[in-house]
């Protein structure tokens, strides 16, 4: 056993935790690499190759790097819990007309605690990811995540959801590098296919980046079941029909097949109704957000309200809120108007850097 002890790396075969895996091998762990098979492409209902990193070839690539440099490295197929959590979760938010955050949720209850399992069966202290985010211990006994050093690839949003107990013994060895210097790093390593592969910023499991097409094939009778719908404005006036209210996000303006001479977005879903509500631009505004499921990262609890900077989507900049906990709810107040709050989406607060927690945008009533 190394003196700097035995780590379990996620691999999925991108060029950022193979860096991840690398460094931590030459700083002196004793590495393990693991590669997570979540999906398969062929019951996604995908036309086109296999890519990302549940492919074959990601594998493979993990597999090399691992043997290139003297480590073991194992596959975990964790597709049956992926499935029943995530995919299904993602299918069943859709129908209850809100919009799913599936990577939070695989991070949260797939990724970590399989990590963590497997972890345990062989002895690793600790195990490590290629997530731009940095971890600490607090001085008040908190494990605590902050944004990365590269702001256009900061991750810490997706991350809200893991525990205490987990980050206790989670490491980011990429937390304070840029995405150009980790690319450099694999050029370093002699690894130039690696350095150079590209990114994918689509649902794992929805790699044509077509969820309809996604929920079809998961719910057959989906549209028998559910059906069309009509499009109304705020006042209820019906102005068109829609082909089912799954098929709809907040502050979708594309694809909604209906022209009312100036731009329209999607700014409420009632499933009870199927109808789709829409609005103009500046209908998406709104001032105040409740967030259901939250996780406190920071701080324990809020026994009083404080200020932070909210964000409602992964590349949302962030907006100057009060945030008053109330029990597993967290009503937050924004200081000016923000646009688009999707139920179902996650809301990440923040205090500087420091994540402070996060949880569910829940569902409003206009």
């Amino acid at each position: 056993m190394s003196k700097k002890g035995r780590v379990l790396v996620a691999m999925s075969g991108g060029v950022d935790s193979s860096v991840a895996a690398v460094m931590l091998h030459e700083q002196g762990y004793e590495v393990i690499g693991i590669t997570m098979k979540t999906w398969d492409y062929a019951s996604s209902g995908g036309s086109s190759k296999e890519t990302g990193c549940c492919s074959l070839d990601s594998i493979n690539d993990a597999r090399m790097l691992a043997v290139n440099y003297g480590f073991p490295h194992y596959i975990l197929d964790i597709r049956d819990e992926f499935g029943d959590f995530v995919i299904d979760n993602f299918v069943d938010e859709y129908i209850a007309g809100r919009t799913p955050n599936p990577c939070v949720l695989c991070n949260t209850h797939i990724k970590w605690e399989a990590l963590m399992k497997r972890a345990d069966k062989l002895d690793c202290e600790f195990i490590a990811t290629g997530h731009y985010a940095n971890i600490r211990l607090h001085d008040n006994g908190r494990y605590v995540i902050s944004k990365g050093k590269d702001e256009h690839k900061d991750q810490s949003y997706v991350l809200w959801g893991v525990s205490q107990e987990n980050l206790a013994r989670t490491q980011f060895p990429l937390g304070s590098f840029a995405k150009s210097e980790i690319r450099q790093m694999a050029l370093d390593m002699g690894q130039k296919e690696l350095a150079n592969k590209s990114e994918s910023y689509e649902i794992c499991f929805v790699p044509d980046n077509d969820y309809r097409s996604f929920l079809r094939h998961k719910r057959p009778t989906l549209d028998q079941e559910i059906g069309p719908g009509n499009f109304i404005l705020s006042d209820g006036t019906v102005v068109g029909q829609h082909i089912g209210y799954p098929y709809f996000t907040i502050g979708q303006r594309k694809g909604l097949g209906i022209a009312l001479g100036k731009p329209m977005f999607v700014i409420q879903i009632l499933p009870e109704s199927n109808s789709v509500v829409l609005g103009e631009e500046h209908e998406l505004e709104r001032t105040q957000a409740f967030v259901r499921n939250i996780n406190l990262v920071k701080y324990a609890s809020l026994e009083e309200p404080m200020e932070a900077i909210t964000k409602i989507r992964y590349k949302d900049p962030g907006a100057l809120s009060t945030l008053t906990q109330q029990g597993d709810i967290m009503k937050v107040d924004f200081s000016h108007h923000v646009k688009g709050i999707a139920p179902g989406q996650s809301a990440v607060f923040y205090e500087g850097d420091d994540l402070l927690g996060g949880g569910f945008l829940m569902k409003e009533v206009l």
